[in-house]
C-alpha cells in the first residue's frame, strides 16, 4: 500500500509541475430558460470526458479547452439541448450564453457509464438512464439506492430495512451487478445482503445505470448493468469564492434526522472540495408491526476532493470515510401479542421464552447491543491526459471495508463476525483519435484484493487472496443515421487462500482462528483456481427521423463465481443462514438481446425496450436437506443453503411515456412500467420439484409508476420553480417465485399513493434556499415488497392476526431544506 500512495503523490506533483507551463482557453457563460436562470444543467464537450453543470445563477466554466474547434451541448432533462460549434484560441476567454426551451430532452442527455466515450443517451445500443440531483432531492430516500429505484424502470431492490438496499437490474443483483462510486467499483462484501451501498447519499449529484450486460467495459460483476453513482464536481461557483451549501432532513416514520454541509472552492484551475454528512433514525413503523425492532442506525460520511484542470487535460482526488452503525433484526415475537423480543442468552437462548422489548427502546436513538458496524475508507484518483487529439485516462484506487456484526448479548463486545477487505483498482484507458470515422479505444482495467478475518467468533468465508485483469477493445463508426458500436474483452482472474483452521477459544467460549496441529481438519482447505472468460457486444442506433432512434445490441456477459459461492463453510450471523460453497463451479456467461425504441415528440418522450437474456451456470442459493427430505441445520437455530449451479433465463420490457403537453407549460404527466420472468433452466430439480422450482428467486413483480407534477413557469414573488406532485406506485402479486423448500412465498399486490411539494426561494438572483416536502404511502398501507428480506423473518408457522413476516414502512413524511452560499 505504501507504493501505492507514493506513487499516486508523485503523479499529482508531477501533475503540477506540468499545469505551471500550460496555457488554458476558457468558456464561460449563463443558462436561462423562460428568463430565468436554470440552475443542474449539463453543459459538456462533446467527445471527452470534460463537462460542469450550472449553479444557482445559471452560470458555468469550462476551463483547459484545448485550442481549435469544439463542439458544446447544454442539456437538461425536460428541455430541449443546444448544440455549439465554436473555435477558441489559446489563453481565450469565450463567453457563450445559452437558452434551454421546454421540451423533451432525456434522449440526448450525455452519459458516461457503460461507454468508452461520453456518448449522448440516445446513441447508446445498450439501454442506460440518468437521474440529476433535483430527480433525487424530489424523493424521500433511506439511502441512495433507493432513489435511483424510484426513478429507473427495471431497477429494484432487495431490501433489509429502510437504510439496507442491494440493486437487482432486471431481476439479477448481488455480483451481477457492478456498483461504481465516480468511475470507481465498489467493493465491500456485495455478497452480504445485511448491509447497503457505502455512500454518502447528499454526496450524490448524478446517478446512472445501465439496464444490460457492461462485462466489455468493466469485466467481471457487470452481466447484469452497472450503477455508478457520481458526486458532485467542486469547480463550480464563481472563481476565488468559497461555495457551500447546508443540508437538513427529516423524516416522521423513523424520526431519522439528517443534516450535510459541503465546501468548494476554485482557483485558476485548481478546486478543491469537501462534505461532511451524518444520519440517525430510530426503527421504522407499520400499521401491522408498528415499531420494527432492530432497524435503527447511525452513519457518518466525510469527503474531500483536490483536482486540477489544464490544457494538457486533469487530474482529480478525492478521500472518503463511511462509518454505519446498523442494528441487526431477527424477527423473534411473542407468539400471542405478535410483540418483538429479544435475545439475552448465547448458550440456552429459546425463541420462544426471549423477553419482550420495553416499549421505551422502541422509540429511542440508542442503538441495542446487537448491531453491525461497517466502515469503508477510499482515496481514489482520476487523471485524463492529452495527448494530441487523443487521450489517456487513467484511473487508480484503494478501498478498504471492515465489517463487523456483534451478536453475542452475553459478550457485547465480541464480534461474531468480522473481515477485512482491502481492495486496489486500476483502470487505464486510451482513446484513439478518430482515423477514417473510426472511434478506437482500448483498455486494461482490474483489482486485487486481500481479505482478512478478524477477532471473530463465526467464520463464513476463509482469507483469501484475488487478482484480477483484463484487456478491450472498442469501436464506434457512424454511417449517417446509423451509428455501429461494438467491442471484445478477454478477462482472467486469480482466486486463492490458504489451509484455515478454527477452534474454540477457552477464554470466551466461542469459536476462534487457530494455527494448524495434527488431526487437525481445516475448516477451508487450501484452495487455488485461474477463472477465464470472453466478453463481447455489437450494437447500433438507427435515427428513422429527428423524432424516432431504433436500437438494438447482442452481448456476452462474464462473471466469475465470487468468494462465497466458491468457499464459504460457516455461519453468517447476521442472516441466521450457514452457507456451503462449491470449489467445482465454473464462471457464469450470460447472451443478452436487446430492442429499442424511443420516441421524442412536441408533447411526449416515449421509449420501450425488450430484452431476452440466456445464462449458463447461473449460480444461486438451494436449502441443504438430508435423505429423507427434511432441512438441515448444521448450526441449531439456522438454516443451511448450499449453492447450486445450473442455466437461467430472463426476459421482459420496460416502457416510459413523459407526456408534457405544451398547451399545458409546465405540467408533466411521467408514465413507466416494467416486467420481468426468470425462469429456472435446471432441469433436474425441476422434474423433482415440478411447479415449485420453475422460477428464479428474487424476481420482481410487475411494476408501474405514474408521477403527475406541476411547476409554475414563471416566479410566484421570490419563489421560484415552485412544484407541486403527486405519485402512484402500483405493484402486481408476484405469483411466479422459487417455492422450493419455501425459500419465497406469494406476494399480495398493492398500491401506494405519495404527494409532494417544494420552491426554490431566491432573493434576487441570489439563491436562498431550496424547500422540498414529500408524504409516501399516504393511505399508510400495510404491504410487503417480494423484494424485502424483513418478509421471511418469522419463527411461526401460524400468527394470530393471519400476518407473516414484518411489513414495510407505513405513511411517512419527510422535509428537506437546502441553504446554499
Amino acid at each position: 500500500m505504501k507504493q501505492l500512495f507514493f506513487f499516486l503523490f508523485m503523479l499529482l506533483i508531477g501533475s503540477e509541475s506540468v499545469a505551471q507551463s500550460a496555457t488554458a482557453a476558457t468558456i464561460r457563460g449563463q443558462v436561462r430558460a423562460a428568463g430565468q436562470p436554470l440552475e443542474q444543467v449539463t453543459v459538456a464537450m462533446v467527445g471527452t470526458a470534460e463537462g460542469c453543470t450550472t449553479n444557482a445563477q445559471g452560470r458555468y466554466e469550462l476551463r483547459n479547452v484545448p485550442a481549435g474547434p469544439t463542439e458544446i451541448v447544454f442539456s437538461f432533462v425536460g428541455y430541449q439541448p443546444v448544440r455549439r460549434r465554436v473555435t477558441v484560441a489559446a489563453a481565450q476567454t469565450l463567453v457563450l450564453d445559452a437558452t434551454l426551451v421546454a421540451t423533451p430532452a432525456a434522449l440526448e442527455e450525455v452519459v458516461v457509464t457503460g461507454v468508452s466515450r461520453a456518448t449522448e443517451l440516445r446513441r447508446s445500443p445498450v439501454p442506460v438512464a440518468a437521474l440529476n440531483h433535483r430527480d433525487i432531492n424530489l424523493n424521500a430516500n433511506g439511502n441512495v439506492i433507493d432513489a435511483a429505484v424510484r426513478g429507473v424502470p427495471g431497477l429494484s431492490a432487495v431490501t433489509t430495512g429502510p437504510n439496507i438496499s442491494k440493486p437487482f437490474i432486471r431481476g439479477l443483483g448481488y455480483n451481477r451487478v457492478l456498483t461504481m462510486y465516480n468511475g470507481l467499483r465498489q467493493e465491500g462484501q456485495q455478497w452480504g445482503d445485511e448491509h447497503g451501498i457505502e455512500v454518502d447519499q447528499y454526496d450524490i449529484e448524478r446517478i446512472e445505470v445501465v439496464k444490460g450486460p457492461a462485462s466489455l467495459i468493466y469485466g467481471s460483476d457487470a452481466v447484469a448493468g452497472v450503477v455508478n453513482l457520481l458526486p458532485r464536481r467542486p469547480d463550480d461557483g464563481a472563481e476565488g469564492q468559497l461555495h457551500g451549501d447546508a443540508l437538513t432532513e427529516y423524516q416522521t416514520n423513523n424520526n431519522l434526522l439528517g443534516a450535510s454541509v459541503g465546501l468548494r472552492y476554485h482557483r485558476g484551475g485548481w478546486h478543491y472540495g469537501g462534505r461532511a454528512s451524518y444520519r440517525l433514525a430510530q426503527n421504522y413503523r407499520n400499521p401491522v408491526d408498528g415499531r420494527v425492532y432492530g432497524t435503527a442506525f447511525r452513519e457518518l460520511n466525510a469527503t474531500a476532493t483536490a483536482g486540477v484542470d489544464k490544457t494538457w487535460g486533469s487530474s482529480d482526488w478525492s478521500a472518503t470515510l463511511y462509518d454505519n452503525h446498523q442494528e441487526i433484526p431477527d424477527g423473534s415475537r411473542d407468539s400471542l401479542s405478535r410483540r418483538f423480543t429479544r435475545q439475552v442468552l448465547d448458550e440456552g437462548d429459546d425463541i420462544r421464552n426471549r423477553p419482550l422489548v420495553p416499549k421505551a427502546e422502541l422509540s429511542t436513538y440508542r442503538l441495542n447491543p446487537l448491531y453491525q458496524r461497517i466502515q469503508h475508507y477510499r482515496l481514489l484518483t482520476r487523471n485524463r491526459f492529452r495527448l494530441g487529439t487523443g487521450e489517456l485516462h487513467a484511473l487508480l484506487g484503494v478501498q478498504q471495508n471492515r465489517r463487523r456484526e456483534y451478536n453475542h448479548p452475553t459478550l457485547p463486545q465480541q464480534p461474531g463476525l468480522s473481515v477485512q477487505l482491502t481492495t486496489y483498482n486500476y483502470d487505464l484507458r486510451y482513446a484513439a483519435p478518430t482515423l477514417l470515422g473510426v472511434e478506437a479505444t482500448a483498455g486494461l482495467n482490474g483489482m486485487a484484493q486481500r481479505n482478512r478475518n478478524q477477532d471473530a467468533t463465526d467464520f463464513p468465508i476463509p482469507d483469501y487472496n484475488l487478482f484480477d485483469i483484463g484487456g478491450y477493445i472498442h469501436l464506434k463508426k457512424t454511417f449517417g443515421r446509423l451509428d455501429l458500436a461494438g467491442g471484445l474483452r478477454y478477462d482472467t482472474r486469480h482466486l486463492t487462500w490458504n489451509d484455515f483452521y478454527v477452534g474454540p477459544n477457552p477464554a470466551t467460549g466461542f469459536e476462534q482462528q487457530v494455527p494448524a496441529a495434527p488431526g487437525r481438519e481445516p475448516q477451508f482447505a487450501a484452495f487455488g483456481r485461474w477463472y477465464q472468460g470472453v466478453s463481447a457486444s455489437v450494437g447500433g442506433t438507427y435515427a428513422l427521423n429527428e423524432r424516432y432512434v431504433l436500437r438494438a445490441n447482442v452481448a456476452r456477459g462474464y462473471r466469475a463465481p465470487n468468494i462465497t459461492e466458491v468457499g464459504s463453510n460457516g455461519l453468517d450471523p447476521g442472516a441466521h443462514i450457514v452457507y456451503l460453497g462449491n470449489r467445482t463451479f465454473n464462471p457464469e456467461f450470460s447472451l443478452q438481446q436487446d430492442l429499442g425504441l424511443a420516441a421524442r415528440l412536441p408533447w411526449a418522450d416515449l421509449s420501450v425496450d425488450a430484452f431476452h437474456n440466456r445464462i449458463t451456470g447461473y449460480i444461486y442459493q438451494a436449502r441443504l436437506t438430508d435423505a429423507n427430505g427434511q432441512p438441515v441445520e448444521l448450526v441449531p437455530g439456522n438454516a443451511t443453503y448450499q449453492y447450486q449451479q445450473s442455466g437461467a433465463r430472463l426476459y421482459g420490457a420496460e416502457f416510459t411515456a413523459n407526456l408534457h403537453p405544451t398547451a399545458l407549460p409546465g405540467f408533466v404527466l411521467n408514465n413507466s412500467l416494467a416486467y420481468v420472468v426468470g425462469l429456472n433452466q435446471n432441469s433436474a430439480l425441476r422434474a423433482l420439484e415440478g411447479n415449485a422450482a420453475k422460477y428464479l428467486p428474487f424476481i420482481p413483480p410487475l411494476q408501474a409508476r405514474s408521477e403527475a407534477r406541476y411547476t409554475t413557469p414563471r416566479p410566484l414573488g421570490p419563489f421560484h420553480a415552485t412544484y407541486v406532485r403527486a405519485t402512484v406506485d402500483i405493484n402486481a402479486t408476484q405469483n411466479r417465485f422459487y417455492a422450493v423448500d419455501n425459500t419465497e412465498t406469494r406476494t399480495a399486490g398493492y398500491t401506494l399513493l405519495g404527494l409532494g411539494a417544494g420552491t426554490t426561494l431566491r432573493a434576487g438572483q441570489r439563491e436562498v434556499a431550496q424547500l422540498f416536502v414529500q408524504v409516501d404511502n399516504v393511505l399508510n398501507v400495510a404491504y410487503q415488497s417480494h423484494l424485502n428480506r424483513l418478509k421471511y423473518f418469522e419463527y411461526y408457522t401460524a400468527s394470530p392476526n393471519g400476518r407473516s413476516g414484518i411489513y414495510n414502512q407505513g405513511r411517512n413524511v419527510s422535509v428537506k431544506v437546502v441553504v446554499p452560499f
